[in-house]
């Protein structure tokens, strides 16, 4: 199973939802956003306010296009534990304007195959319901977990669109960003 629609609209997997972010989800999510594990692959750790505000561009990106960072839950008991989605690159890079996958999970989640299950159903919105040719992935190279589950799920490691992060400053050891990339299995006429 990849994902199905429930009655609600939302994406469901064997042991997930993909969802519309609630405000339930703000405290959990900044808890994230505030642990340095979780943050590692980043270059600082979220503030309540930044957290809020990226819960928000994330609703309004939903709600516009039917793309963007979903919540994810666990369908055993609806508990919050991360996000995934397919959204569309806006930083300055040779990937600009293509859409790429994302995911990032609380550290009590780590090693469950949630992020790859979410993943995968990530992929099949991208593919089958907005008929997307690729998406692209994009993390820095010390971040092998992220980099192998890009891996896993048939991207392909594209060294001619690597790029330093615009944002970062260049001297920065996270500056560096790797691209992986994957094309639509059944590509539209």
């Amino acid at each position: 199973m990849t994902a199905v629609r429930d009655t609600a609209g939302r994406f469901v997997t064997q042991r997930l939802r993909l969802r519309q972010w609630r405000d339930a989800d703000r405290a959990p999510f900044a808890a994230m956003g505030n642990d340095p594990r979780v943050m590692a692959w980043f270059p600082a750790l979220l503030s309540r306010g930044q957290s809020d505000a990226a819960i928000e561009r994330q609703r309004a990106a939903i709600a516009a296009t039917g793309l963007g960072f979903w919540a994810i839950e666990r369908l055993s008991d609806n508990g919050f534990i991360g996000f995934t989605g397919v959204q569309p690159v806006t930083i300055a890079s040779p990937i600009f304007g293509e859409v790429e996958i994302g995911w990032r999970l609380a550290r009590s989640e780590w090693g469950r195959g949630y992020a790859e299950e979410a993943a995968r159903a990530a992929l099949h919105v991208a593919f089958v319901e907005h008929g997307l040719a690729s998406v692209v992935a994009m993390t820095v190279p010390g971040n092998e977990r992220s980099w192998r589950l890009m891996e896993r799920l048939g991207m392909t490691r594209r060294p001619d669109l690597d790029f330093d992060h615009p944002d970062i400053n260049p001297a920065h050891p996270l500056a560096r960003h790797i691209v992986y990339s994957v094309d639509n299995p059944e590509p539209g006429d």
